[in-house]
């Protein structure tokens, strides 16, 4: 308690100290910016990667099982169902089929992929518009938009892989009826994918009963490379696995990378509040001599007086964190609920800039300014502990 009085007496400046009033400001509001722009970055950062991971996951499998080499498709898809499906931690098994195909209308065209689905029902919790049941087509909301699509419209589907004739083959044509619109919030399914029955999809794509690939959905998404293992061991040689982080690496590093420079270069702030710090103690040591000189000749030992400047130092950098941080999320909120950073839908594949604060940052970043200030402290406390009363007394 003594050492806490000394410390919060000696930082309140009087009137002929206000340099060191100002400069003591200037630390707390250093250690303030430091702390909140950590916070703001990592809730960027945490945003991003929750928003894709969350998107990702949604939309597309976390484990998928296909031909390593692209040959007539995997024919006994109903076998491999019944084993996958019998593993632990597996959600649903969904065996499916790929293929490009062209959509047009009066309106306009553009190309697409079809994907069959042998359970269609697994994208219900995505549908905007329409209903499952008798599923003819199901269009992503972007591509609905962008074609002139709506629902109940009905739509020309071309394949290239149509019927065989002498002259070579024929691409196909089909008449459907839009009777679902699908909304994942990932910008490159919403905009490019068309869904429909496995039966459908076998027809358009003349295909006989196979699939090109089994998905799985598992209760645990970060599972999926032991699950992709196990797969992959059922499927036997001719199949190989892959999985939703093998799919999404380049991304997901260039997100851990991203978090780890933000710290490097943002935790700069950090430093120079701490020579805000350092040059605030020195001061307040150099004009302090003479009362450290009479608190020692009444007393007060050397490790009291260290204690006093890294009280303050510590005070400084607390009053510096509360601020920081009450910024920060305060921002991260506000900038997050009212979208204040919009973004290009079509590249980012999210209309805003996300923001996720989380409250383990909070604490991870207080102690990181806690102890770079800390250390900040330890010369100037150091020099006021060294002082000698007898010899400061009689020159001062």
């Amino acid at each position: 308690m003594f050492s806490l009085f000394v410390a919060l007496r000696y930082l309140k400046a009087k009137r002929s100290q206000r340099v060191i009033g100002f400069i003591t400001g200037i630390a707390v509001l250093g250690v303030a910016a430091g702390v909140m722009a950590l916070v703001i970055a990592m809730a960027v950062n945490n945003g991003f990667r929750l928003t894709l991971e969350r998107s990702l996951l949604g939309a597309t499998p976390h484990v998928v099982l296909l031909e390593k080499e692209p040959e007539e498709g995997i024919r006994n898809w109903r076998e491999l169902t019944s084993k996958l499906r019998a593993l632990p931690g597996v959600v649903s098994v969904t065996p499916s089929l790929y293929g490009q195909v062209f959509l047009s209308t009066p309106v306009r065209a553009g190309g697409a992929y079809l994907k069959g689905l042998s359970s269609p029902s697994d994208f219900a919790p995505f549908l905007k518009q329409g209903s499952l049941d008798n599923l003819g087509l199901a269009l992503g909301s972007k591509l609905s938009q962008s074609i002139g699509a709506p629902l109940n419209s009905v739509i020309t589907l071309t394949s290239p892989q149509g019927e065989m004739t002498p002259f070579g083959p024929r691409p196909s044509t089909f008449k459907f009826r839009v009777v679902a619109i699908f909304e994942t919030g990932f910008y490159d399914f919403d905009n490019g994918y068309a869904f429909t029955t496995l039966k459908k999809a076998q027809d358009v794509l003349a295909l006989d009963d196979v699939v090109s690939s089994i998905e799985l959905k598992l209760a645990d998404p970060n599972d999926a490379p032991e699950m992709a293992r196990e797969a992959e061991a059922i499927g036997g040689p001719k199949l190989g696995a892959t999985h939703w982080m093998e799919q999404n690496r380049q991304l997901l590093n260039a997100l851990r990378l991203e978090r780890t420079v933000s710290i490097i270069t943002i935790g700069l702030i950090q430093f120079v509040a701490a020579l805000n710090i350092l040059s605030v103690l020195i001061m307040i040591v150099l004009e302090k001599r003479r009362g450290i000189a009479v608190l020692m000749s009444l007393g007060a030992r050397r490790e009291q007086v260290r204690t006093i400047f890294i009280v303050q130092g510590l005070l400084i950098a607390a009053a510096g964190i509360v601020i920081g941080l009450a910024a920060g999320y305060g921002i991260s909120y506000m900038a997050g609920h009212y979208h204040w950073i919009p973004l290009d839908e079509a590249i980012y594949s999210m209309t805003s800039v996300p923001f996720e604060p989380r409250w383990f940052d909070a604490l991870w970043i207080s102690a990181a300014a806690l102890l770079v200030s800390l250390l900040a402290t330890l010369y100037p406390a150091r020099s006021a502990a060294a002082t000698l009363p007898v010899e400061t007394l009689r020159y001062e």
